[in-house]
């Protein structure tokens, strides 16, 4: 099994998980606002572990591999950059966390564009 399967695997659990601690432990906690940025992590974060999964499965199909290693590093590093700076800015209130976000969709950005060469491109 692809790596990207068991990483995929892995993240969409914790995007369940998070998901779960923010609807019934933060909901009474944190403002509205910081609510919806949270769950907005929790969205990019459960699409791009389906996306891992995806990268994973279709690995051994993909005429260039390497790009799609590099599509599956680069939405690992979107979830950790994009998401993650999400739920900190959400329930620590440090605005300034609000700049590693653009990173991280930069870097999804980035994956989708590698997946996207990968399947057009020769060996």
């Amino acid at each position: 099994m692809n790596k990207y399967v068991r990483i995929g695997a892995i993240f969409a659990m914790l995007a369940v998980a998070i998901g779960a601690f923010g609807a019934h432990m933060l909901k009474d906690q944190i403002s509205a606002e910081d609510l919806d940025v949270y769950e907005t992590g929790v969205q990019y974060h459960m699409f791009h572990a389906i996306g891992l999964l995806v990268i994973g499965l279709l690995m051994d199909k993909l005429p260039n591999r390497r790009l799609g290693e590099w599509a599956g590093k680069l939405l690992t590093v979107g979830i950790v950059l994009f998401s993650g700076s999400l739920y900190a800015l959400a329930t620590s209130g440090v605005k300034v966390l609000g700049a590693i976000t653009p990173l991280g969709g930069i870097a999804f950005i980035a994956g989708w564009i590698c997946v996207a060469v990968a399947a057009v491109s020769r060996k």
